[in-house]
Formats: C-alpha cells, structure tokens, sequence
C-alpha cells in the first residue's frame, strides 16, 4: 500500500509535504473524513466508540502538495486501563509531531468531552476546525451561530464545515490545510495512500466486521491478531485469531452453529480482496486471553503502542 523510501522524485517548487493529525473525541467522523480525503477506505469505521484504536495513516498527494494524515483513536475520558491509557498516549504523541492539527466536531454540538480534547492541544498548535455532519443539521441557518461561538473556545487558524459522509466542502477543506504545510519534497510515492502493512490493514477490516455485525453484544475486550499472512503472487493466505478476555464471549463471537464466525469471516474477506486487488483465502478462529486489555506486555504483543 506504500511505497517505502519514495519521495526523491521531482517536485516542482514551492512543493509543501506535511503532517495532519486529525482528532476529536470519539463517533465525530474522523475515520470517514480520512477515508473520503484519500479517496479510499483505510481506516475503518462503525457506530460503535473506540473503533480506532490505532494510528492510521492516509496519504493525498496532489500536485502542489502531499497531505500526510494522521488518524487518531478518540480521546478516552470515561475509562482508565492500559488499552485505553496506550489510546491516550497515541493522540498526544501525534499531536507533538505534526505541522497542522484537524479538530473535528459535530455541527450544532459541542460538549465537555470536545473540551477535553481541546484541553489537550498544545496553546502553540495551529488548529483548523472541522465541522463535520453539517448535512445533519435541521435548521441550517445555526451553522453560523455556531461557527461564532466555537470561534471563543480558542484561536483557530481556520474554520471549515463539512460533511464526510457526503464528501461535501472537502476540496475547500484540502486548500485551508496547504498553506500551513512547509515547503517540502514528498516523502511518499503519488500513488501511497498509506504507509501501515497489508497485515496491519487485514487486521483492521476484520475488526470492523466484528464491530459492525456483533452490535450491542460486542465484548469490550475483544482484538484481532494476524498469526499469519502469506503472499503467493496475487493470492494473499491470512490466518487470524480474534482475541476475546473473557471465555463466555467466545461463543458470542461463534454464533450459533458457528454462523455468525462464518459472517465476519466472509464479509471481511470481499472487502480484502477489493481493497489487495487479489484473491484472499482467510481462515479465523477465536481464543480467550483474559486480562489483556489492562497488561501492557499483551498489548504490545498485540500492536498497541
């Protein structure tokens, strides 16, 4: 998905390259938003909090620029263990290496949550303003109450509403960022779009099926692990365990007759295929791992930071 090393070809001058962290608390959009910028799906996306749990990165490259983006986990307020310390620490260290943060919140909707994340944005930050869901917004003549009174919460350096699922107002969102970009070669190839592994990718659409088709039953502890991934020419050989903390989930995730495993599994593959451009043969199970969401040696094991 990447070309590693790319980056040494001609950029005409006055070329700017990048990076964009994009953050706000959870369920406001940031995963679509990235999706929609890169013009494909890299970070996955549900309902459902905590659906990022890592670091993603997406990459646009036009040509007078390379917009390096950074997806975020929503900051976790309401909860205190190592996954979600390991989260916490995720957003704050992007922010301290970034040149322009996105803070994105919901049109007509701005809580102590969003001022949590607020709080945590260094003061000498340059900060846009991503208004998301305006689409959403029943009374449209709000919009500009509400860009008013966000305007008093901090200085930002821009101020642009959107709507990510829609893919409305986005080109204008690209020309705000570019300025505060520095003049730079890309680092990329024009046609990376991100730099996490095809294993890394593998385990995130897989997760998301869990997400979306567990629904309210889906156990808080509960994480893939790709044990192993193969390459032979366009066929990719995957097996992956789902990790669950507790022993009764593993029959939630099974379903009955082992049908609702069977799902995930099938639902995961087609989007892997599309997304690799190859046939993918995907064999999944589950096993138990108690306590891992708050022992910080299995959640390096597993990927967390």
């Amino acid at each position: 998905m990447s070309g590693a090393g790319i980056g040494d070809g001609y950029a005409p001058e006055g070329f700017r390259t990048g990076f964009i962290a994009i953050v706000g608390r959870p369920n406001v959009g940031k995963s679509t938003l990235l999706n929609r910028l890169v013009g494909q799906k890299i970070s996955i996306v549900s309902r459902k909090a905590q659906t990022t749990r890592h670091r993603v990165t997406g990459i646009l490259s036009t040509a007078d620029a390379q917009f390096v983006f950074v997806d975020t986990p929503g900051f976790q307020t309401h909860h205190s263990n190592a996954l979600n310390r390991s989260m916490n620490r995720t957003v704050t260290r992007a922010l301290q290496e970034v040149d322009l943060v996105l803070l994105v919140i919901e049109a007509g909707r701005f809580n102590e949550d969003d001022r949590r994340v607020v709080a945590l944005l260094p003061a000498e930050a340059k900060v846009v303003l991503v208004i998301n869901k305006v689409d959403r917004l029943e009374d449209k003549q709000q919009l500009l109450p509400f860009i008013a009174r966000m305007q008093e919460v901090r200085e930002f350096s821009e101020i642009v509403p959107v709507s990510a699922e829609r893919g409305s107002n986005l080109d204008e969102l690209v020309r705000a960022i570019r300025p505060f970009l520095p003049v730079a070669s890309p680092i990329y190839g024009e046609d990376d779009i991100t730099d996490r592994s095809e294993r890394f990718l593998a385990s995130e659409f897989l997760r998301e099926k869990l997400f979306r088709l567990l629904g309210d039953e889906l156990p808080y502890g509960m994480t893939v692990e790709i044990e192993k991934f193969e390459t032979e020419g366009r066929l990719r050989r995957i097996h992956a365990a789902i990790i669950v903390d507790k022993a009764g989930h593993k029959g939630i995730v099974i379903g009955k007759g082992g049908e609702r495993l069977k799902r995930i599994s099938s639902e995961a593959r087609v989007e892997l295929e599309q997304l690799f451009d190859g046939k993918v043969y995907l064999e999944v199970w589950v096993k138990v791992r108690s306590g891992w969401t708050d022992d910080e040696r299995a959640l390096k094991s597993l990927g967390y930071d």
